[in-house]
């Protein structure tokens, strides 16, 4: 059933002593009935409009090169716009040059650099693109109002560019689009420009960029991804378990520096750490050196290529992993309410008849090559670790972008999201077998479902400058604990994966959740717990990749739930997902292997997604639809109290 859209604000309630002070700093935007009432009646309009195009994209996993391409061509929506703007007007090269621009404009005017040197080429150039962009931008704002599309225009320029894309949008190369164009080819800033309304271009296609969690590990580089994240006019974030993993390193708890230091060894990414980050790998090399000079470290030979010799890699490698182990079995003793001891597992080894066990059963090891394991107390780390491991750990704490990263994560993330009534979260709601929501301790008290979500959110925004030790080892539990709502899973198998031969131990249970969400009374209560309309709402959640290969589909049973982890990174499968809520569908992109940049540039390769659609409404989404319009009525409502306190003179003789 279709909601209706409420377009008209309740009338103002009674303006008490406590709304005084509320309304004396809406006074200082407002300063007179007229400018308030007139506010009222823009926001009634915006009501009307259609909702915001909002693209949802998970598990990045630092493949920071295909998402930068993603963005740029807003989940392959842009594309058939300029081909149906276009095509019938450019040949194929000059669309294909066109497009280039769009989404590499510094990479394809370096590719024509010799030809713009030449200022009649330059100028024959700009004259040719620049109305094309105007035209796009001004196809593009007509899903907004004015306000909400200028506010994306680039300041220095926004005045002209009003003019450029309105103004004189009935004539492409009119007398005043041309002589302003010439104009500013003559004084060099042309290019300049151009590049500006690109961009624009670009950020008008997504009104909301919402990425659910992973932006770190197995990709390439991950510092790039947040990077190019906060480039975007309006991001929002969901946090995922490798995110906070990265945010408690960044903070310098031990065990999550060592967890961080072991996956950058397996898949040879010390680049972002040393390039991106500035932290130190030296110390964990000599470490190596030391500990493990002989030693071949078979199990653990690293993924890919690199600078580094692979041994060395394979050895510093097992140095961060016994360090990992040794730290998180310390963590598991001071938290006893947690129930992990189970996990604990250096004890559990018989180096001498080379086995280990777990869970009550006795398996061979493939390496009992442990120098730095003292069986009278495996769990201490020897000097040399320590000493390692501070000086990384110091190096983290000292990485200013590293720092100022991980504000933004905390800045713009929260633990879910509601868009359009589509519940956006990492990874699960922590549910027993008979979809009860479980319990996890979180500040001394036991909580479940949103208010989990809630508590976990209030740590994590508070743990950036108050770095308390229950905190921080919190951080580590959203990890990889077995009721973290960013995890979901018993267990996470490192050990065993490393030295266990044996499958069996590999296996990592999911929680519950993964199966009920094929349920529609579980999922409309999930939807229901978290404010959202079940009759139409969406679970949405990434972390455990959709197995494509295998016939699995992303919408699951129930109709009323999508996993939006696709295994965007190469190392996780190269495919990856973008769910585009649009006012009228909501649909699903699949997006294929990227070849590269200059595959883009020079041959024109573009990612093409396949598109599924999940859900069509026959009357398209208004903003009033939305929780947007939610939030709108009540600054409306603020407003109307405004206006109603000037109309009684209630205001006059206080100090604006």
């Amino acid at each position: 059933m279709e909601p209706t859209t409420n377009t008209t604000a309740p009338g103002p309630p009674a303006c008490g002593p406590g709304d005084t002070a509320a309304l004396r700093a809406l006074a200082r935007e407002f300063p007179n009935r007229d400018a308030a009432q007139a506010e009222i009646a823009r926001r009634t309009g915006a009501l009307t409009m259609p909702k915001g195009t909002v693209h949802v994209i998970s598990d990045v996993h630092g493949d920071d090169v295909k998402l930068r391409h993603v963005i740029n061509n807003a989940s392959g929506t842009l594309r058939p716009l300029v081909e149906r703007l276009f095509a019938s007007r450019l040949t194929a090269d000059e669309l294909r040059q066109l497009l280039a621009l769009l989404f590499y404009p510094r990479e394809t005017l370096d590719e024509l650099a010799a030809e713009l040197d030449e200022p009649a080429w330059r100028a024959g150039f700009a004259l040719r693109v620049m109305p094309l962009l105007f035209e796009l931008v001004r196809t593009l704002s007509r899903r907004y109002s004015i306000e909400h599309a200028t506010r994306l225009f680039p300041a220095d320029y926004r005045a002209l560019l009003i003019e450029l894309v309105w103004s004189a949008g009935a004539e492409p190369l009119g007398g005043y689009t041309k002589s302003v164009i010439e104009s500013l080819v003559r004084d060099g800033r042309g290019l300049h420009l151009l590049r500006l309304v690109v961009r624009l271009a670009r950020n008008l296609a997504v009104d909301e960029l919402v990425l659910a969690g992973d932006f770190w590990d197995r990709g390439p580089r991950g510092d790039r991804v947040v990077e190019y994240l906060r480039r975007q006019p309006r991001v929002s974030i969901t946090w995922g378990n490798h995110d906070v993993a990265w945010l408690g390193a960044c903070l310098g708890h031990s065990a999550l520096v060592a967890h961080v230091l072991r996956i950058s060894t397996r898949y040879r990414r010390l680049s972002q750490l040393e390039e991106g980050y500035g932290v130190m790998m030296e110390p964990l090399e000599n470490l190596a050196r030391r500990a493990y000079a002989d030693d071949p470290a078979a199990c653990y030979v690293p993924q890919g290529s690199g600078l580094r010799e692979t041994v060395m890699m394979a050895r510093m490698q097992k140095a961060a992993a016994v360090l990992q182990f040794k730290l998180e079995g310390q963590l598991i003793r001071r938290n006893p309410a947690w129930q992990l001891e189970h996990r604990m597992l250096l004890h559990r080894m018989d180096l001498q008849a080379g086995t280990v066990e777990i869970d009550g059963a006795v398996h061979t090891l493939a390496d009992t090559h442990f120098p730095t394991i003292d069986s009278r107390d495996p769990y201490a780390l020897s000097p040399d670790e320590v000493a390692a491991l501070e000086r990384v750990r110091q190096s983290f704490l000292s990485s200013a972008i590293l720092w100022d990263q991980m504000r933004f994560l905390v800045e713009h993330g929260a633990m879910y999201l509601v868009r359009d009534d589509h519940l956006i979260f990492h990874a699960c709601v922590p549910s027993d077998e008979r979809g009860e929501f479980q319990e996890l301790t979180v500040d001394g008290v036991p909580r479940k479902g949103r208010a989990l979500f809630d508590a976990i959110g209030e740590v994590i925004v508070r743990v950036l400058d108050d770095r308390a030790p229950a905190d921080l080892d919190l951080l580590w539990y959203l990890w990889c604990g077995p009721r973290s709502p960013l995890f979901g899973k018993d267990r996470i198998a490192t050990f065993e994966n490393d030295l266990v031969a044996d499958p069996a131990t590999h296996l990592e249970t999911k929680n519950a959740y993964f199966r009920l969400i094929h349920e529609v009374p579980f999922c409309d209560r999930v939807l229901a717990e978290f404010g959202a309309d079940a009759s139409r709402g969406l679970i949405v959640n990434g972390h455990v990749p959709v197995r494509v290969e295998q016939g699995e589909s992303p919408l699951k049973r129930s109709g009323k739930a999508i996993t939006i982890d696709g295994a965007f990174s190469r190392a996780y499968g190269d495919h990856g997902y973008t769910l585009v809520l649009e006012s009228d569908r909501t649909f699903l992109a699949r997006h294929h292997h990227f070849e590269s940049v200059r595959a883009a540039v020079h041959d024109g390769i573009d990612i093409i997604p396949t598109i599924t659609a999940v859900r069509e409404w026959k009357r398209p989404r208004l903003i009033g639809d939305t929780e947007q319009g939610a939030q709108i009525r009540a600054d409306m409502s603020l407003l109307e109290q405004l206006v109603d306190a000037y109309r009684h003179n209630r205001l006059r003789g206080a100090e604006l």
